[in-house]
């Protein structure tokens, strides 16, 4: 039996997909980064790595994939039913704080999401 996590990526609903972006981004301006945080989001499939340092609970419902390097780079996500895990934003800042602004926008998208897909 198949117990690992999928890793899917929030979208609008017109289909625009902001973690993808954000990563695209990454990928052109630090591909070292893009890298680890592509490993860490496949990481993210095992139960295991849902702890610190690789994961950490925000609250409300958020946890973050957070890789330090040149900058600090975080992917904010949360669980759904049937083992799947939804990234909605991702930011590289070089403080230990996410700002409010990011906060909401990754809640304000869980909650788009929630509403549209059961």
């Amino acid at each position: 039996m198949n117990r690992d996590f999928t890793v899917e990526f929030y979208e609008t609903e017109s289909g625009n997909c902001p973690v993808r972006d954000f990563l695209e981004e990454m990928k052109a301006s630090d591909p070292d980064d893009f890298a680890a945080v592509l490993a860490g989001l496949a990481k993210l499939r095992n139960r295991q790595y849902h702890k610190e340092p690789l994961t950490k609970v925000i609250g409300d419902g958020l946890l973050e994939l957070r890789h330090v390097g040149k900058l600090n780079t975080r992917v904010l996500w949360f669980f759904m039913k049937n083992r799947r895990i939804i990234t909605l934003h991702g930011i590289r800042n070089k403080g230990q704080a996410i700002p409010l602004r990011d906060l909401k926008t990754a809640h304000d998208r869980m909650n788009d999401w929630l509403s549209r897909v059961k």
